[in-house]
């Protein structure tokens, strides 16, 4: 009797074990399935800008209003001219800004006498030239010369494909966040297998020996040759 009480304890510590391998083992095989690498990809293009635009200011400081408008618009156009003459066609002329300055007292209180009235007047050039762009910011000194009170503001450039570049520098991102992981999994003689999410990163557009980056991203315009760069944080299932 005690001898079949024993052999009955074997069968089911046997039984036990058993099933306690099969669960260990499943166990294991989801732990493996589920694990993953997540690796960041990059990838860059520098573009030349297809585009540029230019403000350029005309000022006149004058006793009364209407002596600063008159001067102005004498000035406007000799500066259309130059312009034209320059191959700049697409001009827009802004609405004239100004406001008076008052003479101050010897203790350095305003008063309520005009000392001169502030005039000036936009002026702003857009072309696919931007050459012509970058010229007429720096030969300013033709309309000086003129006796026109004339600054310019820093030229902005820009790409007008840089929808299309985004996208392929996105799937390059992509691509070179795969080969990072290959490279990585290669000693443990595992590969990367699909792809289980994807977090792209906000673009950086910078001149092109700049290492700046901003959380927010990067939009430069100062600059005719920008370097474009995409992030991609990829999470590969391992195989």
């Amino acid at each position: 009797m005690f001898e079949r009480f024993e052999k009955l304890q074997m069968v089911w510590l046997a039984i036990i074990l058993s099933v306690g391998l099969v669960a260990a083992v499943k166990v294991g095989t989801n732990t493996i399935a589920k694990d993953s690498i997540t690796v960041t990809g990059s990838a860059y293009e520098v573009v030349k800008s297809d585009s540029g635009r230019l403000e350029i200011e005309l000022s006149a400081r004058k006793a009364d209003k209407q002596t600063a408008y008159n001067t102005v618009k004498n000035q406007l156009p000799v500066v259309m001219k130059y312009l034209s003459d320059k191959g700049i066609n697409d001009i827009e002329v802004k609405a004239a800004n100004g406001y008076y300055t008052y003479k101050y007292t010897a203790n350095g209180n305003m008063t309520n006498d005009i000392a001169y009235y502030n005039l000036s007047q936009l002026v702003v050039i857009k072309s696919d030239d931007v050459e012509k762009i970058k010229k007429i910011s720096t030969d300013i000194q033709q309309l000086l010369d003129k006796g026109i009170d004339v600054s310019v503001r820093s030229p902005e450039y820009f790409y007008s494909k840089l929808g299309d570049l985004k996208v392929k520098l996105l799937q390059d991102a992509t691509t070179d966040a795969k080969d990072r992981a290959t490279a990585m999994l290669k000693a443990t003689h595992n590969k990367p297998g699909k792809i289980q999410s994807v977090r792209m990163g906000v673009f950086q557009i910078t001149p092109v020996d700049s290492t700046n980056v901003s959380d927010m991203g990067i939009n430069d315009t100062t600059t005719v040759d920008k370097k474009v760069t995409a992030v991609a944080n990829v999470v590969f299932r391992i195989k």
